[in-house]
């Protein structure tokens, strides 16, 4: 099934719950509503048409400073997703408003959506709903912010740790 029948797909059975569906340069992509996150993310894996058995990647861009998307949500939350049968991927993107970052954890879905969601509220500050353990993953408890949001700066000093501190 080639990238255009996907999202074709996926549109058809989400309707507006699929905010926004293009291809570019072979990328396929579904931007979805934050309420229809979960129920699109576990089609797209159990329906046998596109079998999308693997989570690849899952990440966030901070749109703070990009240009022309000054007036839309901050943060949009990407799920690179793969399927192993039938050779095909599709991009799911859920876009989020800085003071309301908080999406849905899809830990059920994937197990290894754990240790991305964690790396995701560790440098950005999305939090996940439901994830069973949202302690922070590359930085230390102590540290205070998180350092891949655009308005992060660069030269806070950040509280020391550890013998003799």
């Amino acid at each position: 099934m080639d990238g255009a029948a996907i999202l074709e797909r996926v549109r058809a059975r989400f309707g507006p719950g699929v905010v926004d569906a293009h291809d570019h340069r072979g990328d396929h992509t579904a931007v979805v509503a934050r309420d229809a996150l979960l129920s699109v993310l576990a089609w797209c894996r159990d329906e046998p048409a596109l079998a999308f058995d693997m989570l690849t990647d899952l990440t966030a861009v901070d749109y703070l400073t990009y240009p022309g998307r000054e007036d839309g949500p901050r943060f949009e939350v990407v799920y690179q997703l793969y399927s192993v049968p039938h050779n095909h991927r599709l991009r799911v993107k859920v876009r989020v408003e800085e003071d309301d970052a908080v999406v849905p954890s899809a830990v059920a879905l994937w197990p290894i959506a754990n240790w991305f969601e964690r790396e995701v509220w560790d440098m950005f500050g999305v939090r996940f709903e439901g994830h069973p353990d949202p302690r922070r993953l590359l930085m230390y408890e102590e540290f205070v912010g998180h350092p891949l949001r655009k308005d992060y700066p660069i030269d806070r000093r950040q509280p020391l740790i550890g013998p003799g501190t």
